[in-house]
């Protein structure tokens, strides 16, 4: 696989009222991603709701996502389980489709050791062989942290090209890029600090912000990415605004009200995910309009 550089839109999963998977907006969705410029679509993760999607509905939005990509951009599966062995299902399905990558959570709820999450990672590595892994470190949600020595030995493992790193310490982001192996590729999972990571060497930005701005997201990164410091920092102020107001509650809460006050789906989410709280509408509004999108 090229290595995937750019904007990586984290993609909402569009429902309809009924709570059933809007899968001819999804389509849609992926189609405008491409107009639009994002770099690569990361389905069925944090935004994508996973939690709330049972494994055949997981499977059906990896597999109708590849197909309306239909390699015009990359599609990376969200694969992540708290269980090895259905981390391990989940991505051969991928692969099976052809989607170009995977990602993999730090097992949440049940708490691994390193030693658990490091043979956790390997396992899926060798039992799916050739289709890369990109790591995701997100402790704010998974409780479990993965330490930076166990990052550095699971960069060693053939298969495991890169890690999704959400914690939004920069500190800590810059000495992953200088400690991991030529070609081990280290992306934000943070849309505020995604710029600075960037500009000390990481590849890219999984985004949610990318669901309402691709086009401004992708700009961003390709500036960010080739050390165009200026250039990078005027669409980074320019997206502030949603940077912060999208996470007023819980994530993907705010970005689905938002893709459906701009038209692209409906705003329906799963229990226990709840419709936007009224007094935090304006908020996300507000910041629409500060970016241009409405």
């Amino acid at each position: 696989m090229k290595p995937i550089t750019g904007s990586i839109v984290a993609l909402a999963t569009p429902l309809h009222e009924d709570g059933s998977v809007d899968y001819p907006a999804l389509r849609k969705l992926v189609d405008w991603h491409v107009t639009e410029g994002t770099d690569c679509i990361c389905v069925v993760g944090t935004t994508g709701e996973s939690p709330t999607v049972n494994v055949e509905e997981h499977c059906e939005i990896i597999r109708v996502s590849v197909e309306q990509a239909g390699k015009r951009v990359p599609i990376m599966a969200g694969c992540g389980a708290n269980s090895t062995t259905e981390a391990i299902e989940l991505a051969r399905f991928a692969k099976q489709v052809g989607a170009d990558c995977q990602l993999q959570v730090v097992p949440y709820y049940n708490k691994p050791t390193q030693q658990g999450q490091y043979l956790h990672f390997k396992a899926i590595a060798e039992a799916v062989g050739d289709f890369p892994i990109i790591l995701y470190n997100v402790p704010g949600r998974s409780v479990a942290d993965m330490a930076h020595a166990t990052v550095l030995r699971l960069a060693e493992v053939p298969g495991i090209v890169g890690i999704k790193e959400a914690t939004g310490n920069i500190e800590r982001a810059q000495w992953l890029i200088k400690e991991v192996p030529q070609g081990f590729a280290v992306y934000s999972g943070d849309d505020p600090t995604a710029v600075a990571l960037m500009l000390c060497g990481g590849q890219g930005n999984i985004s949610v912000t990318a669901n309402v701005a691709p086009r401004l997201m992708h700009q961003l990164c390709v500036a960010a990415v080739a050390g165009d410091t200026r250039s990078a920092m005027e669409l980074q102020f320019r997206l502030l605004p949603l940077h912060r107001n999208l996470f007023v509650e819980a994530n993907p809460i705010p970005v689905k009200w938002a893709m459906a006050r701009m038209g692209l789906c409906g705003g329906t989410l799963r229990l226990p995910m709840t419709p936007l709280e009224t007094a935090n509408q304006a908020a996300v509004e507000n910041a629409l309009r500060a970016c241009g999108l409405i």
